[in-house]
């Protein structure tokens, strides 16, 4: 008796679950993802650089530790008032390096210590582009014996990203268009979107030491481009 019982609350059991299994498919096959089309949008806008920055400093070598740190911070001491006399702020003045090197003989071995080389470099931010030559050369004329390098940068470039998003969503869109187009179905909405690759100018180097005088600095343009994946529905 016991096992008859079991044998028909067994069969009662499945036929539940077949049941219950009915609706969960059909809901599943109306969750399936409607046919899409996947395409990359890209965009890059250019404008003239609003700030200059500069990296350049000073070097000196002597017999010993703190005849070199005194010898550069002479100089240094010069090149900052050399900056506060064309007004540039202290805020948009940074050391960036400091640094203390022993000088060794050349082919011995062991190689003994000779002279000692103190280094100091700033970071200068310009908010006149303008001006990036004339600073640069007082700088020099000052002291300055290193010019590690030159950059140029916006000032806000948020606000062109966003320009640039608009415009690479359009251009995702245009791309669309012509697949769905060509298929001969029409595009639906979007499904998804994700932002890429963001880029944005690289600092360039022009490293020298002891410059002699100022040459001409031009500033030319930065752009900034972005790329955006987006998927659309394709609707028939």
């Amino acid at each position: 008796m016991t096992k008859t019982m079991t044998y028909s609350s067994l069969i009662r059991l499945g036929l539940l679950a077949a049941l219950l299994a009915i609706p969960l498919s059909a809901q599943a096959q109306s969750e399936q993802k409607p046919p899409s089309v996947s395409v990359t949008g890209e965009a890059s806008i250019s404008k003239a650089p609003d700030i200059a920055i500069l990296r350049a400093g000073v070097t000196s070598q002597a017999r010993t530790a703190r005849d070199a740190m005194s010898a550069s911070a002479r100089l240094m001491t010069a090149v900052l008032a050399s900056l506060k006399d064309n007004s540039i702020a202290e805020s948009d003045i940074q050391t960036s390096r400091l640094s203390l090197q022993p000088i060794r003989e050349q082919n011995k071995n062991p190689a003994n210590i000779v002279a000692v080389e103190a280094s100091s470099l700033l970071t200068v931010r310009l908010r006149d582009v303008n001006k990036s030559a004339d600073v640069l050369d007082k700088m020099i004329s000052a002291g300055a014996n290193i010019v590690a390098g030159i950059s140029f940068d916006i000032s806000e470039p948020s606000k062109l990203l966003d320009q640039a998003r608009v415009e690479a969503i359009a251009d995702a869109r245009r791309k669309a268009e012509i697949y769905a187009k060509a298929a001969g179905i029409s595009l639906g909405r979007p499904l998804s979107i994700s932002e890429g690759y963001i880029s944005r100018p690289r600092m360039q180097d022009y490293a020298m030491r002891a410059a002699p005088a100022a040459m001409p600095i031009q500033a030319g343009e930065e752009k900034i481009g972005i790329t955006v994946s987006v998927a659309y529905e394709l609707v028939r």
